[in-house]
């Protein structure tokens, strides 16, 4: 069997709110898809991290890469791997990485469709469920502290025993109340993340982190910029809270400074974003060597098999309709919450099936 094509699709939807984090607005949400097409007839489906705004340069630097998959065997994911990541060319980071990523996500894809097994069968297979955590509690226009309390319950509600707000658009001590608020509406039995997205420099972070601390909070999530590695060094030294952080890093390099540097105490590496499957396996073992777990950033159709397949991974990121209205709807199979759980499909590959027909309107390339 051989590769024959590799494409891309793009799709965006409205809001019917924007949302905002501690450093962006997000008035749409969406998918990039990418399939390996092969000369059997069997196709394998991937997902790509964000390209938002620049959709056809992901098409662009897709149309290039794929010259290295076309005409191999699929089951070789390392050495197209290798071919296609190539620093002095097309850059270390960025955009070039994500589709990398999803080129190899739907090559591990394609190797469960051919083989009938689920991915994480493929890698080795360490458990059956994972723990999940519902994300949410972003910044509305109009949203007060009694409807951030109320989603964050309805997120209890659906299954979770563990859920994460938002901090770092707001003053400090302002977002200091939106916490207790909310660890006041969870009660004591409910893992209580929260994220800054990058917003703070280190002595901020620092200040909150510690004002935080009466409040039990599970983790603090990109407290500074992802490149400030000493920065964040220091906020792990300053607090009792642990430190999360890995979303916007990039291939197992990246993630050899954070570990190297005891910059965190829990890794977020998102397949989507910093090199697919095979560069996410080794980003895991890694982690493992140093004692630390790994709880990945975003989409929950991938990460489910991939924290299913290692001993050290901690929890999978859940979204719900609260942040994408197309939840529900985009895929075929909706992963279902379950005390406190999720787990992966047994349907061959990521066992991701696209609702064609729910996405078709929404597609610009």
């Amino acid at each position: 069997m051989k590769v024959t094509d590799v494409k891309m699709e793009t799709y965006r939807w409205p809001r019917a709110k924007p949302i905002r984090n501690g450093r962006y607005v997000y008035p749409t949400a969406g998918l990039n898809v990418v399939k390996v097409e092969t000369d059997e007839g069997v196709t394998g489906v991937g997902l790509a991290g964000g390209v938002q705004g620049a959709e056809e340069i992901g098409v662009s630097i897709l149309d290039h890469l794929k010259q290295y998959a076309i005409g191999q065997d699929p089951f070789d994911t390392e050495r197209i791997w290798e071919d296609m990541w190539q620093p002095k060319l097309i850059g270390r980071r960025g955009i070039t990485t994500r589709v990398i990523s999803g080129i190899d996500i739907a090559l591990w894809d394609l190797k469960g469709r051919i083989t009938g097994l689920p991915v994480h069968k493929l890698l080795g297979g360490f458990t059956d469920k994972v723990p999940v955590y519902i994300a949410g509690g972003y910044y509305e226009e109009g949203k007060g502290l009694d409807d951030l309390a109320a989603e964050m319950a309805e997120s209890v509600a659906l299954g979770a025993t563990a859920v994460k707000m938002k901090i770092g658009g707001a003053p400090i001590n302002e977002d200091v109340e939106r916490v207790k608020v909310v660890r006041d509406a969870l009660g004591a039995n409910v893992k209580l993340m929260v994220d800054a997205n990058c917003a703070y420099r280190h002595y901020e972070a620092i200040e909150i982190a510690r004002k935080m601390e009466p409040y039990d909070v599970f983790w603090f999530e990109e407290p500074v910029n992802p490149d400030d590695y000493k920065g964040h060094q220091l906020v792990s030294q300053s607090t009792i809270i642990p430190i999360a952080t890995g979303e916007n890093e990039y291939t197992r390099y990246g993630f050899r400074e954070l570990i190297e540097g005891r910059c965190c105490d829990i890794l977020q590496p998102d397949g989507l974003i910093m090199g697919g499957v095979t560069e996410f396996m080794k980003v895991a073992a890694m982690a493992q060597s140093h004692d630390l777990h790994v709880a990945p950033h975003g989409n929950q159709e991938v990460h489910v098999h991939l924290v299913s397949a290692i001993p050290n991974g901690l929890t999978v990121e859940y979204y719900r309709g609260s942040t994408d209205p197309m939840w529900g709807r985009m895929f075929q199979h909706t992963l279902e919450v379950k005390d406190g759980h999720v787990s992966p499909p047994d349907r061959p590959g990521f066992g991701i099936g696209l609702n064609e027909e729910a996405l078709a309107q929404y597609r610009v390339s």
